[in-house]
């Protein structure tokens, strides 16, 4: 591991300090950056989210995306845990938290509010930042791209009627724009790339001029993971200041749902006896979720400015510090698991 990624803790904490400072001080310039969005999706945070998979993409072999169908376990366990455990145990911890232990600090409106945002993340499964997890962990990339892609379409049928049942709403509107364009910007156009790129520095069978293409592409994937922690942090520094306490109150029950469900995916993995460079992929994938929608969604339905928007928010801003921890006890961790399946693809274990 290079410097960036061995102290990669270190850097997080840093960004997060400098997005909330930087937030609090430049806030008319946090706005500007805020508003460059289309279909609700930020279009500074979507460059830098494409640099950051761009490199991963480079590992995607066509060829050997075949033999996931040899390795059918890890798709249905994510598939399983995504949508049919996962968004009724956040449903479930929201109304508890909500409505049982924060109830004298909570009016009964905003709590609902904030049940609605926590159960909006727990019906979007990841689609971009996976594919970062997934690198950290030396997960697969061929099979990583295959769990996304299938969760993507699931999601196109499958979130607004879950969405509406635990929400208890008779007519949820997707916000397709958002949908469509957050998967063309993170998953269709930095595979196509990549592809093409593959194509060009593998011709005539040389693989050592991709290899050291992504090795010096590796420090711009971290840079860009860092500067995204810098403009989320400060997008929300205000909040962050202002409602520290409502801040905390929603962190809690998003961080015990998202270990919960890592703890009970991470242990069917080992149970189903798989890989670990396809069980690290598999947790990671159930574990995160697709923000920009959640939080589309949640403006859309309940406003800007409210609960739901709020818990959204909150979701964006825990992940990046939660799973880089679980990325931290997937490697530690490594040795419980079968040793990696196959691939067709030679770069991905050099780097």
């Amino acid at each position: 591991m290079g410097l960036f990624e061995r102290y990669l803790s270190l850097w997080v904490a840093l960004c997060i300090a400098l997005g909330v400072t930087f937030g609090k001080l430049f806030p008319d310039v946090f706005s500007l950056i805020a508003g460059l969005e289309f279909a609700h999706v930020n279009l500074i945070v979507a460059v830098l989210i494409w640099v950051m998979i761009y490199p991963m993409m480079l590992q995607v072999d066509l060829d050997a995306i075949k033999n996931v169908r040899k390795q059918p376990r890890g798709l249905v366990l994510t598939l399983v845990v995504n949508w049919l455990i996962k968004p009724f145990t956040m449903a479930a911890l929201g109304w508890v938290f909500f409505k049982v232990f924060f109830a004298h600090w909570v009016d009964p409106q905003s709590a609902n509010e904030y049940i609605a945002g926590m159960i909006l993340l727990g019906v979007a499964p990841c689609t971009a930042m996976v594919f970062i997890w997934s690198h950290l962990t030396k997960g697969d990339p061929n099979y990583t791209l295959v769990q996304v892609s299938v969760n993507d379409i699931i999601m196109v049928f499958a979130f607004a009627p879950i969405a509406a049942l635990l929400l208890g709403v008779a007519d949820i509107q997707i916000p397709y724009k958002t949908l469509i364009l957050s998967v063309t910007l993170y998953v269709v156009l930095p595979l196509i790339a990549g592809l093409i790129t593959r194509s060009k520095l593998q011709a005539h069978g040389n693989t050592e001029r991709l290899s050291r293409f992504i090795h010096h592409l590796k420090p711009w994937s971290v840079i860009s993971l860092l500067a995204t922690v810098v403009l989320l942090f400060g997008f929300q520094a205000g909040t962050l200041l202002s409602k520290p306490h409502i801040i905390l109150l929603i962190a809690i029950p998003l961080l015990i749902q998202t270990y919960g469900i890592f703890a009970l995916t991470y242990v069917a993995a080992k149970k189903l006896k798989l890989p670990h460079n396809i069980a690290a992929p598999a947790c990671l994938i159930s574990t995160s979720n697709f923000f920009e929608l959640a939080v589309a969604v949640a403006i859309s339905l309940f406003g800007l400015h409210s609960g739901a928007a709020l818990a959204t928010v909150v979701g964006v801003l825990v992940e990046v510090p939660v799973m880089l921890s679980l990325v931290v006890i997937v490697n530690r961790t490594r040795h419980w698991f079968l040793p990696h399946a196959p691939q067709a693809n030679p770069i991905t274990e050099k780097h």
